[in-house]
């Protein structure tokens, strides 16, 4: 199973990004896919997620402001990140939990490797 992550870069606050992730493999089922990120010197942290079902969880300091969503067809998240603040300036990682076909009982978590999101203010 692979992860395939795209979209970060450098904006200016206020500004907006899109990111994408891209499950691929031998995928018998996913439960939820989400990202988190990670500040230099902090711990990584939940931004959004949203499972199999459309239902979403989002970080306070995001709400609001960024958007999950999902395309079931093509094992795809998104996340739209509007007005976004120098305090956003992470690297974002895609997660899903998932299960394969050679074990479809048991889900396990992945990631991607991560994005850079910069904001300059």
């Amino acid at each position: 199973v692979q992860l395939q992550a795209s979209g970060g870069g450098l904006v200016q606050a206020g500004g907006s990004l899109r990111l994408s992730c891209a499950a691929s493999g031998s995928i018998f089922r996913i439960n939820t896919m989400g990202w988190y990120r990670q500040a230099p010197g902090k711990q990584r942290e939940l931004v959004a997620v949203i499972a199999s079902g459309g239902s979403t969880n989002y970080a306070d300091s995001v709400k609001g402001r960024f958007t999950i969503s999902g395309d079931n067809g093509k094992s795809t998240v998104y996340l739209q990140m509007n007005s976004l603040k120098p305090e956003d300036t992470a690297v974002y990682y895609c997660n899903a939990n998932l299960s394969t076909w050679g074990t479809p009982l048991n889900a396990m978590d992945y990631w991607g490797e991560g994005t850079l999101v910069t904001v300059s203010s």
